[in-house]
């Protein structure tokens, strides 16, 4: 019998909202992108600036998921353009809940593999290489 390996990730969009300073970066109020499963999606003509960009990607894996309604990943929905001179906030919230049925595609080969068919004990933290390939949701 096969371990049942689903679970949910949300999709989001990520809109950018004024604050109270001048906004200073290449984005605009009403400016948004939408991460739906593991792929970014931008409005036809539309850029996103990359540092802002660069900023916000680490923290979207977790706010597709499912976190305890006291954690700030729940509670805070917004986050400050990371230039100290900009006013701009991004608002994250989620659009939809989709369910993964456990698949990733490897970042080194690009094969896509079940997790559970994949996971291997591993004796102590230590024994986790640098190397290890990143792994991908495929949505």
């Amino acid at each position: 019998m096969r371990q049942d390996d689903r679970f949910e990730l949300y999709d989001l969009r990520v809109e950018v909202v004024a604050g109270e300073r001048e906004m200073v970066c290449n984005h605009r109020e009403g400016d948004y992108f939408e991460l739906r499963g593991e792929n970014l999606s931008f409005p036809a003509g539309q850029s996103f600036p990359l540092y802002p960009l660069a900023a916000l990607l680490p923290l979207l894996p977790a706010k597709q998921r499912r976190t305890h309604p006291n954690d700030w990943m729940t509670s805070d929905a917004e986050i400050a353009c990371p230039d100290p001179h900009c006013g701009a906030r991004f608002h994250v919230h989620p659009t939809d809940l989709a369910a993964a049925d456990g698949r990733l595609r490897c970042g080194a080969c690009l094969k896509v593999f079940r997790v559970a068919d994949a996971l291997q004990p591993i004796d102590e933290p230590s024994g986790l290489r640098a190397a290890f390939p990143a792994w991908v949701l495929v949505g």
